[in-house]
């Protein structure tokens, strides 16, 4: 840093106490604050909302039933979301990593503050550096007397200049992220599973799309997510969004106002048509339309005070996900399919998976390639194990980077331009009756660092199809297989007449696999 630079610093720091926020509510700043939402307006039975009443026969089918309907394409995923939001009569509770500031985030916007407008209570709680909420239009929301939005892991200094140096100094805060992912609806509906909230999650024709899995469950399984998002919503660190200085402002809620106002002045009939879905969507769960799978489910999150853990215990540290996850493991007597974004099982996932191959047990695995991984570095780590892996007898895949490979095709009639495809999901599927969907990453960050949340369902019939996803998708991946101790990469693009083989990671230039070995210096604990 340059003398002049550095005397323009020294002058400005009078000042960067303007610059910050409370990030605890033990913090005599908010000594004041009294939540908007109130635990009395939890105070009734979810049986008796409308949402309940369309499947009481099946929710009463015996204790703790549960039924599952997959969500594996984008659209869906955002249609589901705004079809329930406008189906509720009492709660919305969301929890989210990351809240975008774009098209489809605003459209949700405009359905939350819809429901508000109704009398739904609406809570929201989203991790500060996840969604960057200095700039985020959702914290508007916090204006509405029937929407209280939180920040969790909130970062102290807004000040630009300060805003990543900090995370240096509070390195083992800030370092974890609440990555949990929940969209509950009148503490009977949950929708859970990898996608976080922003059009890269939901539209096709987004320039870097997620390739994703979400799960509606409805029942039972559902309270294990509410109390699990009550305990984070009375956490000391989710702090009222008022504390950060747009939430406050009515003039940035009135554009936002102005911009839905005029989306409906131009767009009257993509309005029609959006409406037309959405109303099918509801047609279609009020009248049985949904592919409802019934069975037993178990909601597992992480307590909100792994983020405050001391680095030591962190990096000891062994949850129910993780005890939840060997059991499963150990449990399993005939196969295991693995849809992981970002695989990095570490030394004892690994040796884990080769007493299974041993013991008969075979694993398929589907991850991200080098080509299609937005997180080069996790996938510098995983190519530590992956050929050990292959060795030891397991299927491995790499999902491809063209736009034909991503499910949503399946889904759309046009396609204008090619994108960039990323595999998201963070899906398991045990002796092909016990699914695993969620938010947790099989790697070190999501073991030790973040917190995060899983759904496990006990249904035959829903496993298989979950499986079968998982299967279609190893059409469209390469398939990496080991030749004289070479890796190879296999498979086919749509129109390929004959199979391509790649003796280096297919798709990626020269730079790309330099920078990939540059990663591997940074140790595995910090992917």
């Amino acid at each position: 840093m340059s003398w002049h630079n550095l005397s323009w610093l020294l002058l400005a720091l009078p000042f960067v106490g303007c610059t910050t926020i409370p990030t605890s509510l033990r913090d005599r700043r908010l000594a004041a604050y009294n939540p908007k939402i109130v635990a009395a307006d939890a105070e009734y039975d979810p049986m008796s909302t409308p949402i309940a009443k369309q499947y009481a026969k099946e929710l009463n089918m015996g204790e703790k039933v549960s039924g599952a309907s997959l969500i594996e394409d984008g659209m869906s995923a955002f249609f589901i979301r705004a079809a329930f939001a406008r189906m509720a009569t009492k709660t919305i509770d969301i929890q989210t990593y990351i809240y975008s500031n774009d098209f489809s985030s605003r459209i949700l916007i405009g359905e939350l503050k819809n429901a508000a407008d109704r009398g739904v209570k609406v809570r929201i709680l989203i991790d500060d550096y996840g969604t960057n909420s200095d700039i985020a239009d959702v914290v508007l929301l916090n204006q509405h007397p029937n929407i209280e939005v939180k920040i969790f892991n909130a970062v102290k200094h807004r000040w630009r200049i300060l805003y990543y140096p900090q995370i240096l100094m509070d390195f083992n805060r800030l370092n974890s992220r609440m990555h949990n992912k929940l969209f509950i609806v009148d503490n009977i509906a949950l929708i859970t599973g990898g996608r976080n909230v922003g059009s890269n999650y939901f539209v096709p024709e987004t320039s870097a799309n997620f390739s994703d899995t979400d799960v509606l469950f409805l029942g039972e399984i559902t309270h294990g997510a509410a109390d699990s998002f009550n305990k984070y919503w009375t956490h000391h660190l989710a702090v009222p969004a008022y504390v950060i200085p747009k939430a406050k402002s009515k003039c940035a809620m009135k554009k936002l106002e102005q911009k839905f106002a005029e989306l409906e002045r131009r767009s009257a009939e993509n309005i029609r048509w959006y409406n037309k879905i959405i109303s099918l969507a509801v047609y279609e769960f009020k009248n049985h339309l949904f592919d409802f799978y019934w069975g037993r489910g178990r909601f597992i999150a992480d307590p909100p005070n792994k983020v405050e853990m001391p680095m030591e215990r962190k990096e000891k540290y062994r949850g129910e996900i993780i005890l939840a996850l060997n059991r499963l493991w150990r449990e399993t007597k005939n196969n295991v399919y693995v849809s992981a974004a970002y695989f990095v099982p570490g030394r004892g996932g690994m040796d884990l998976m080769k007493d299974e191959e041993k013991s008969g047990v075979h694993i398929t695995v589907v991850t991200n390639s080098l080509s299609s991984t937005n997180a080069p570095t996790a996938f510098g780590k995983w190519e530590n194990y992956r050929d050990e892996l292959i060795d030891a007898g397991a299927d491995v895949y790499e999902f491809m980077t063209s736009a034909e490979n991503i499910r949503e095709r399946r889904h759309e009639r046009t396609r204008k331009k090619p994108h960039f495809s990323v595999m998201h999901s963070k899906t398991i599927v045990f002796d092909d009756k016990i699914s695993w969907i969620g938010s947790f990453n099989l790697d070190p960050r999501s073991a030790y660092y973040n917190t995060e949340n899983v759904a496990i369902f006990e249904s035959p019939e829903f496993a298989a199809r979950v499986r079968d996803m998982i299967l279609r998708d190893t059409q469209t991946s390469w398939h990496v297989t080991r030749n004289n101790n070479d890796t190879v990469w296999n498979g086919m693009r749509p129109g390929d007449k004959k199979p391509r083989i790649h003796k280096h990671d297919p798709d990626t230039t020269i730079f790309r696999r330099i920078f990939k070995k540059l990663t591997k210096i940074i140790p595995e604990k910090f992917v």
